[in-house]
């Protein structure tokens, strides 16, 4: 395929934006070469700036659950538009998609809305310690709850050492209160909360893990990790800004039956549109401003354009739930298709899945936490993801981020991915 016209928008870019993007993973760095320039999106594909045709596997990392410029989303926001774009005052919108989406969640009386998932968790985690009058928090190697502070932490030495900064700008007075664990390892969660006793406000994870690549819990981690938080006094918090609305209507929640204390949510509750949300019981949420002492705010947060789309997203899901089914089928489909070229190619290999999430590691070992995903061959992934590139499929550049169907996806276009896996694959070897 040709890039000239994406090369060309790199060069300039890198003029007057830091790396040439606003986000990290989009620079390529994982895999080498230059992205990919996105002009437009319809459905299953996208179409770059040289005219290419991309069959797309990260949905916007997610929310375009349906496809891209679906046009229910698409109708919604350009009708709320023209009767204006952000008031910073409160308009009914936020209260409707609020009822619903209380209505489509487990085990949550109240939301606030924000304007990312980082946002979110880095809210979510405050609240927490507001309302436990404590300090440190757990979170788990390899998940990713945004930018903040909290979160850009780097395991220590030993299980129960403090973590330290793994960012400049991250000061180690906000490292000692966030502890590192291993994901699907309760003996090593048990240890911290023994060793920190009636210090922990609060454990956050991604209860199925999508930034070492799709990670599934464990049979009995999270119900453990449920009863250590109930044990010790704990909240358990799940970043959902991945799963909520797509593993089912009320999310991981739902789907694995495990009760959280605070969800947060992104992405899809706007409907592709920047926003986030997190939620709670009343006793929790009640302890925000203005109701109670923990303080969080935004002028843009609930604007009626992410509303609006985010509306028309939830409805349809809502409405239709048999679209959850129809995602799950597809990406097992996928699945077994994958399996059959990678066995065919004697390349060693792991595949993870569930639901609609589904990611390839380059690898025989079980891939159950960030340490066993990164024994992965990275320089067969960057040639695999170059050459299902030159096969006009998109795949996450990177081999720590799970991939994300949407229903627009047809069977075609999945016999034509698993078509052009078998003649990648075939190169490598």
């Amino acid at each position: 395929m040709i890039y000239k016209r994406s090369s060309a928008l790199f060069a300039e870019a890198q003029k007057y934006i830091p790396g040439g993007v606003n986000s990290p993973v989009r620079a390529f760095n994982a895999v080498g070469g230059e992205p990919v320039f996105v002009k437009e999106a319809k459905g299953a594909y996208l179409y770059d700036e040289d005219g290419n045709k991309l069959i797309d596997y990260i949905a916007s990392w997610g929310p375009m659950i349906l496809g891209h410029a679906h046009q229910p989303v698409i109708d919604a926001v350009v009708d709320k538009a023209q009767k204006g774009t952000s008031f910073g005052i409160p308009t009914e919108i936020e209260t409707e998609i609020a009822k619903l989406a209380v209505s489509m969640v487990p085990n949550i009386d109240k939301i606030r809305f924000v304007n990312s998932g980082t946002e979110a968790c880095m809210s979510a985690v405050r609240l927490a310690r507001g309302y436990k009058g404590r300090d440190k928090i757990i979170k788990f190697a390899g998940c990713y709850h945004g930018h903040s502070d909290s979160f850009l932490i780097q395991a220590g030495s030993g299980a129960v050492t403090f973590g330290s900064p793994n960012s400049p700008g991250v000061t180690q007075g906000t490292a000692k209160d966030t502890l590192l664990a291993r994901y699907n390892d309760l003996d090593n969660v048990e240890e911290l909360l023994k060793a920190n006793k009636e210090e922990v406000a609060a454990i956050i994870l991604e209860p199925v893990a999508g930034n070492m690549g799709c990670i599934i819990p464990k049979p009995g981690f999270l119900e453990g990790l449920r009863k250590l938080c109930d044990e010790h006094g704990v909240l358990l918090i799940f970043d959902e800004v991945m799963t909520g609305f797509r593993l089912a209507k009320g999310g991981a929640q739902e789907l694995l039956n495990i009760k959280a204390d605070i969800v947060c949510f992104g992405k899809v509750i706007g409907g592709g549109l920047p926003v986030g949300a997190f939620a709670s019981r009343n006793e929790i949420m009640n302890h925000l401003a203005p109701l109670g002492p923990v303080y969080q705010a935004g002028t843009l947060s609930g604007n009626p354009l992410a509303m609006a789309a985010g509306l028309a997203m939830l409805s349809e899901l809502n409405e239709n739930p048999e679209i959850f089914s129809s995602l799950s089928e597809k990406t097992a489909y996928l699945h077994k298709g994958l399996t059959k070229v990678l066995n065919d190619a004697k390349i060693p290999y792991t595949i993870n899945r569930l639901g609609s999430m589904i990611s390839v590691h380059f690898t025989e070992e079980a891939v159950v936490d960030f340490d066993s995903a990164a024994k992965g061959n990275n320089d067969t992934f960057k040639k695999f993801f170059h050459g299902m590139l030159a096969e006009g499929v998109y795949l996450p550049p990177s081999a720590f981020e799970s991939w994300f169907l949407n229903d627009a996806l047809t069977y075609d276009d999945l016999d034509y991915t698993i078509n052009a896996v078998n003649k990648v694959l075939r190169s490598l070897a």
